[in-house]
């Protein structure tokens, strides 16, 4: 990201790279995710969504963002992203309202609602209500208990999580709090 971020003929290539792909496979949309944006990037990153918005005028813009709860909020998933300049751009944006349990993370809910709330909360005050959707996962994590700080967890589909339930007689519970499964 930061490659092309900072370079004018990087992002002229990317675009009409783009311009090709949605053309000769008929796309009628693109969505940009980009990931770990540095924070000194973060009016590049809205200038460079501004310049494909101009450049492929004909194609709602999607743009993926991290699941911030402020404007303040810290960290390399959050403080490019801002919500605020992002909506003005986008067609529509997509909240990444899941990942607070991850494979390389403790044991935690992929999506808690309370922290889930928060992010929509936040959202919907810097971005017109219409462009927002929310990211909804599908999927689990099986971490190997006591957890390990530095294992991994293997990921689960909702299907192989209640396949796993049945082989080993096992229930599967819910989280009030977090309103999740585990």
């Amino acid at each position: 990201a930061s490659s092309i971020l900072n370079s004018s003929e990087y992002q002229n290539n990317l675009i009409n790279d783009l311009k090709r792909e949605l053309k000769e496979n008929n796309y009628d949309s693109l969505c940009i995710d980009f990931e770990y944006v540095n924070e000194d990037e973060k009016n590049l990153y809205s200038s460079f969504l501004r310049k494909v918005k101009d450049e492929l005028p004909s194609y709602p813009l999607f743009v993926a963002l991290a699941p911030k709860n402020s404007d303040e909020q810290k960290g390399l998933l959050y403080t490019a992203h801002d919500y605020y300049q992002i909506g003005k751009v986008a067609d529509y944006v997509i909240l990444m309202t899941y990942e607070w349990g991850f494979a390389y993370g403790p044991p935690l809910p992929v999506a808690p609602i309370n922290s889930v709330e928060e992010v929509i909360k936040y959202a919907v005050s810097e971005i017109p209500n219409e462009k927002i959707m929310m990211g909804i996962p599908n999927y689990g994590y099986d971490w190997v208990l006591p957890y390990k700080e530095g294992t991994a967890a293997r990921t689960l589909s909702l299907t192989n999580s209640v396949q796993i339930a049945i082989q080993e007689n096992t229930d599967i519970l819910f989280d009030e709090e977090a309103q999740s499964p585990y």
